[in-house]
This record gives C-alpha cells, structure tokens and sequence, in this order.
C-alpha cells in the first residue's frame, strides 16, 4: 500500500489493521489507526509532560538550551519518521515507541535511576525501560475503564524490548536481565504476553535505534555548548572529523555556532543514510516477509553497517569520559542521587507526607508494596519538583550547579 510522500509499505512492516489489540478491548476509532491513537495517548499523559523538567545530561537550572528528557524524546521521534518513512515502515508505530520511550526515566538521569535502584535492591531493584512500560500499563490514570493507557500490544511489545529481547524461549533472563526482570516487567507480562524472547518489531527497532542516533549527535552539540570540550578536540572522531574537515574547506571564515550545526546535520544525515542502506540489505538478503519474521531472525533488522557501528562506537567512547564522567556532571548528580535517596528514606518512614491517591491504600499491604509506591511516585517527579520536596522535608537541599 502505498503511503502519500512515503515509500511504499514493506511486507514486514506492522499492519495496523492486523494489530494484536489492546489488553481491554475498546471500538476503533477511524481515521486515526491503532498506532496514531497510541501515540495520541502518549503525547497527553502527564508523564509525557513531565519530560519538559527531567534532566538528559545538565538540570534545568544550568540552562535554557540543552536538552530535556522532552527535548532529546522529540528528536528521537523525528529521527524514527524519517527512518520508518525511508524503509517503508509503520510511521505512527515507531512515533508511539519513540515518544514512549523514556516516560520511565526518574529526576536526574540516570544518576536517579541509579540512586533509585539501589533504595529498592531487594525488592525488585529499579529500571527505568521496565518503569516506561510500567507508566503505561498502570500509573497513568485518564479512564474510567482501566488503568494506564490501553496502548497496542505492538506498542507495549516495543517498549519492553527496547534494548532487545530480555529472555530465552524457556523464560530465562538474558543479558543484563540473567539475574531476573525487573518487577514491572514480570507484573505486566503475568497478564499479557509479549514474548520477551524474541526481538520486537521494526519500528520498535527503529525507535531504539533513533534515541542513540539522537542523543549521539545532541550530546555533542551540549557538550561543546558547555565548552567541556572543543571543534579541535573532536576532529579526530571519526564521521564528525570527517564532517568538520568538509565544513571547514567549504566555509573557512563560519563563526563556531553555524559551524557546529552544519556538523552535527551532516552527521545525523550520515548516519541516517547508514541505517536506511543496511536495514534494508539484511532484510533482504535474510529473506524477511513479514513482521513476524523480524522478532523471529535472531538478531536485529534494523543496525548500523559494520563501518558506521565502529565509528558510533568511536563517539561514544568520546563523549563517556569528556561528558558523561566529566567532573562538573558528576559534582552535581553526586548531589543529586543524595536528593533521591534522602526522599526515599523519608517517605518510606512516613508515606502519609505524600499526596493522599499516593498512600491511603497502603495501610497493612506490606514493605514492598509500600517500597514501590515510594519509588514509584519519585520516579515520576522532575527534577524541580525533587528539589522543592527535599526542601520541604530537609534543612539543607544542594543547589546543583
């Protein structure tokens, strides 16, 4: 079927039509496909629009110009269109995945999600792809019928398995999950199975594929705005030096900020075009006919070639030390996982201190029912609203600068 500025539809994409449905069933609502009400219902949930106030790499008090969870997720969502329209895939689908994503993530980036999983080790630790699903299956509350948002099972599916499949045929965790999955994983798979076995659907690969191609490539572009480091300490990157060298030549006398842009466009291009160009030869040469022969292959359809994962890889391995371990990151989310642990304690001794719809079933359920619900309610603070809570409780709250 051919799809109006779009390639036309390839046989192993989603078919919105052939959807697996929605674990409580509600009547269709055309136009809109089952995938573009997923991503409608996403972009309305209060979690989605907490984002706006939940750290990517710097806090919200460092500055106007960096990027957000927000911010860093509306990227993803336009690096995945373009991927799925240019392969042919289902848009809406890998829209819904992109926007989903990272609705688990807590205050402070990974530093909370770290400081989160620690306060709860022994029960059931934290992680904040299994928290995404957990966000949409049951702590959104918007309708009568159910809670959570009723998303497609295609949806849910490319949640869970944002990072891959999580275990073997037998039910056995794998990879970082061989020691057991996460709680919300295991409470939602109980009633709806989505084949954590094997890989999720194109589009769930796209998007997952989006969010290191976006955060590559913006991760730069607040690493030198924060002059962490310089254009010359990044032109023997391979790809970026290569874009810089090409820039340069081009335009000798461009002021830094244009040059930067007409680096990193050049670079998110490139590495766009790479995944575009490889997806297709595996799924090609793998014979893939249908998107059931995507989570059945063994091994992802959607990647970098070999040649573009090396210098991905070569970003990466950049970025970690001169930004990631940077002294000044990691002063501040010191501090800010000190915040996160001091509410947990707090509201655990007294869970009366959060709002009411947030503890009065709690009474006689037990410590891990009550050591979720704190978690639970943390996570889905942002990072202002952290500071303000910890101000409250606490005589000394850090000014993460």
């Amino acid at each position: 079927m051919a799809v109006s500025g779009a390639r036309a539809r390839v046989d192993w994409a989603c078919d919105a039509e052939r959807t697996r449905g929605r674990l409580v069933n509600e009547p269709e609502m055309p136009p809109r496909s089952p995938f573009r009400r997923d991503c409608d219902r996403i972009i309305h949930s209060t979690a989605f629009r907490r984002l706006k106030q939940k750290t990517q790499v710097f806090v919200f008090n460092e500055g106007d110009h960096y990027r957000t969870r927000l911010t860093h997720t509306l990227e993803v969502v336009q690096v995945a269109r373009s991927i799925a329209r240019a392969l042919g895939l289902d848009e809406d689908l890998a829209e819904a995945l992109a926007l989903a994503h990272d609705l688990g993530h807590p205050p402070f980036a990974h530093a909370g999600e770290r400081a989160l999983d620690a306060c709860m080790a022994g029960q059931g630790g934290f992680d904040h792809n299994a928290q995404s699903l957990r966000v949409v299956t049951r702590i959104e509350r918007r309708y009568a019928a159910f809670d959570g948002l009723n998303l497609s099972w295609e949806t849910l599916e490319g949640i869970a398995k944002h990072n891959g499949p999580l275990t073997d045929r037998a039910g056995n965790g794998i990879g970082r999950y061989r020691d057991g999955l996460p709680h919300a994983i295991r409470a939602h798979t109980a009633l709806q199975d989505l084949e954590l076995w094997s890989h999720a659907s194109a589009e769930a690969q796209v998007a997952a594929i989006s969010d290191d191609i976006a955060y590559d490539v913006h991760d730069l572009d607040d690493g030198l705005r924060a002059r962490m480091f310089t254009l010359d300490d990044i032109a023997g990157l391979p790809l970026v030096g290569e874009a810089l060298g090409e820039v340069r030549a081009r335009y000798a006398a461009l002021d830094v900020p244009r040059t930067v842009n007409e680096v990193l466009r050049r670079v998110i291009t490139c590495l766009i075009e790479d995944v575009v160009e490889e997806s297709g030869r595996i799924a090609q040469e793998a014979g893939v006919a249908c998107a059931d022969d995507v989570r059945a292959l063994g091994r992802p359809v959607i990647a970098f070639s070999d040649g573009m994962r090396q210098k991905e890889k070569a970003l990466k391995g950049f970025l970690f030390p001169r930004m990631y371990r940077h002294e000044r990151v990691n002063r501040i989310m010191t501090d800010a996982q000190q915040v996160l642990r001091d509410l947990f304690a707090h509201f655990i001794a007294r869970p009366q201190d959060m709002p009411a719809s947030w503890h009065d079933d709690l009474e006689g359920l037990g410590e891990a029912r009550l050591a979720r619900r704190v978690c639970d309610y943390i996570a889905g603070m942002t990072d202002r609203y952290a500071l303000d809570q910890h101000a409250r409780f606490f005589d000394l709250t850090p000014d993460l600068r």
